[in-house]
């Protein structure tokens, strides 16, 4: 019987287990993540975020992300932001501004004065082999727009790779988006051959939006971090969002601000907060 000590937090409602690998043994493919994601019989949240010894001098953490199923991703911007609050908090570190390895790529998160978390998510990718997507074949790599069938519905999506896969849809108001039903059959769809994050923009402004995202292995969610990132880079290429200024994302935890000019970094600000601390056998 092994004991485990865990931290859950949340960024937005986007909610989160966090175990420190640093100072204790946890192996994730012996432990029942499925059984702890579960509301009502375990600890409950989206993802797991481990935090591990980075494996190169670098780099100051090793962060991975575990979906409420079981599969391990690449990225996750809610979880970044409560990443870098949990190993401040816990003292693991006494940067401000640290950088982490991912299995997406290295971030550089950084706590501020104010307690929000500013996340330098890095460069966006846009080929169909970067996200991955399977265009239809009369669809050029380089389209900002794609067509993906739902049925005998043509659904179109912009695809973009915040080191982990999304696809966004542009909506006229996402309260009455089709979330359940596009978000479920784009996220398993043949075309996406390792799945994706869907994501449902309304325009308010040239910088303002709304957004509700469907996450791959675990469903529609409070917040999507990266999610967020995505959308207002759909928005700045497809010209309805202005580049290089905060956009105000709000989703149904809350607001975030991103930014984005074109060729740069993308920039995420936003909240993390801690909601208990717990033990577990298992």
């Amino acid at each position: 019987m092994n004991t485990l000590k865990f931290t859950k937090m949340h960024g937005l409602g986007n909610d989160f287990m966090v175990i420190d690998a640093v100072n204790q043994d946890f192996d994730p493919k012996a432990a029942p993540l499925a059984a702890w994601a579960n509301r009502f019989r375990g600890v409950g949240f989206d993802q797991l975020l481990v935090v591990e010894k980075p494996t190169s001098e670098a780099v100051d953490f090793r962060y991975r992300i575990f979906n409420a199923d079981g599969g391990e991703v690449e990225q996750c911007g809610n979880g970044a932001r409560c990443f870098v609050r949990f190993v401040v908090d816990k003292g693991l570190t006494d940067k401000k501004e640290i950088v982490v390895e991912t299995a997406g790529g290295m971030i550089v998160p950084k706590l501020l004065d104010n307690g929000l978390v500013t996340v330098n998510m890095g460069k966006p990718r846009f080929m169909p082999s970067e996200i991955p997507f399977v265009p239809a074949s009369d669809e050029a790599d380089d389209a900002l727009v794609h067509t993906v069938l739902v049925g005998l519905e043509a659904v179109p999506v912009s695809c973009v790779n915040m080191g982990n896969p999304h696809a966004v849809i542009v909506v006229e108001d996402v309260q009455t988006a089709p979330v359940e039903r596009l978000g479920e059959a784009i996220e398993s769809h043949k075309q996406f051959p390792e799945r994706v994050n869907v994501g449902f923009m309304q325009i308010i402004d040239r910088q303002a939006i709304r957004l509700r995202v469907y996450e791959r292995g675990a469903g529609e969610t409070q917040a999507c971090g990266t999610g967020a990132c995505a959308a207002v880079v759909a928005g700045v290429r497809l010209g309805l969002l202005d580049a290089g200024v905060p956009v105000k994302v709000t989703l149904p935890g809350g607001d975030l601000f991103i930014s984005w000019q074109p060729e740069e970094d993308v920039m995420m600000t936003g909240p993390a907060e801690t909601v208990f601390e717990g033990e577990l056998r298992y």
